[in-house]
C-alpha cells in the first residue's frame, strides 16, 4: 500500500493579488475590512488557486487582524488534519435510538465512546465502563452528551481521543457554558472575564436596577433614534417595561444587552 499524501498548508497569492490558503478540499481568502482580515471559506474549489476570486467563497471563519494569524489559522487546521488522520476513529452503523432521535450516522472514538448524528442534532453516547470513569463534574448519568455543549465533557475527560484544536475548543466550551464543572475540575473560581455565563452573571448583578433593553425598532417618529422597551434588569417575564429613546448611531447590543442611560435616553 502507497504511503498517504502529507497534508500541507499551501499558501499563494491570486491574480488579484489576495492571500489564499489551500488544505485538502479546504479553502481560504484573506479579504481586507476595517480590522485586518475576513478569512472567506469554501470546499472543493477545483481552479487553479491563482484563479480564485471572491465570488468562489460563500462561508467566513471570522476575521483575523493580519496575514501572520491568517496563515497561522491555517496551519492549524492542517495540523488539525494530520492528527486526526492518526487517530482511530471508525465508521459505525446507524439505526441506533438517541435522546435526539434514531442515528443517521456514527463514528466510533474507540470502545465505548461513540458520536451519533440525527437528523436535528447529535452528541456522544458512553457505555458504562467508560461513564463510570468520567470524573464525577463532568459525568452525565445516562452517558448521552449533546454536541453543543456537552461533548466537551467527553473531550476533556477521554484527551487522547481528540485532536489539539478539538481540546483546545472543548476547553474554551466548558469554561464558557458550563462554569460550575470547570470550577470544580481545576480548583479554582472563573473570573467574569473567562467564562461567557460568569461575564453574564455578572451583567445581571450589576444592573439588576437598571433599565435593560428587551427590544428595539427604528423611529418611525423621532428621526435617528431607535425607540427601545426595556425592563429592569432585562428580565422577559411578566414585569412593567419602560420605552426610550437612544440615538440609533449609539445603539449597540453588546454582549447580554444595551443598558438605558436615564440621564441622557428620555422616556418616551
Amino acid at each position: 500500500m502507497s504511503a498517504p499524501i502529507p497534508i500541507v498548508a499551501l499558501f499563494e497569492r491570486t491574480k488579484q493579488g489576495l492571500l489564499a490558503a489551500q488544505v485538502e478540499d479546504l479553502a481560504w481568502l484573506a479579504v481586507p475590512v476595517a480590522d485586518g482580515f475576513k478569512m472567506k471559506n469554501a470546499w472543493r474549489l477545483r481552479t487553479p488557486i491563482a484563479d480564485w476570486v471572491r465570488l468562489d467563497f460563500h462561508g467566513a471563519d471570522g476575521v483575523v487582524a493580519d496575514e501572520v494569524a491568517f496563515r497561522a489559522h491555517v496551519e492549524a487546521i492542517a495540523e488539525h488534519r494530520r492528527q486526526l488522520r492518526a487517530l482511530d476513529r471508525r465508521t459505525g452503523s446507524g439505526g441506533v435510538q438517541t435522546p435526539w432521535g434514531a442515528a443517521q450516522h456514527s463514528e466510533i472514538y474507540a470502545e465505548g465512546i461513540t458520536f451519533y448524528s440525527t437528523a436535528s442534532h447529535g452528541g456522544f453516547h458512553l457505555d458504562d465502563e467508560r461513564n463510570v470513569a468520567m470524573p464525577d463534574c463532568l459525568r452525565n448519568a445516562d452517558g448521552w452528551y449533546e454536541e453543543d455543549e456537552q461533548w466537551a465533557k467527553v473531550a476533556i475527560a477521554f484527551p487522547a481521543l481528540f485532536t489539539d484544536r478539538e481540546r483546545g475548543q472543548a476547553e474554551k466550551t466548558l469554561r464558557d457554558w458550563q462554569p460550575d464543572a470547570w470550577e470544580t475540575l481545576n480548583g479554582r473560581k472563573l473570573d467574569p472575564s473567562e467564562s461567557y455565563v460568569r461575564d453574564r452573571e455578572h451583567f445581571a448583578a450589576v444592573h439588576a436596577d437598571h433599565w435593560v433593553v428587551i427590544a428595539a425598532s427604528r423611529s418611525t417618529e423621532h428621526g435617528g433614534q431607535t425607540e427601545c422597551t426595556a425592563t429592569r434588569g432585562g428580565t422577559r417575564a411578566n414585569v412593567p417595561t419602560r420605552r426610550f429613546l437612544v440615538p440609533t448611531a449609539e445603539y449597540q447590543i453588546g454582549r447580554h444587552g444595551f443598558v438605558i442611560d436615564e440621564a441622557r435616553h428620555p422616556q418616551i
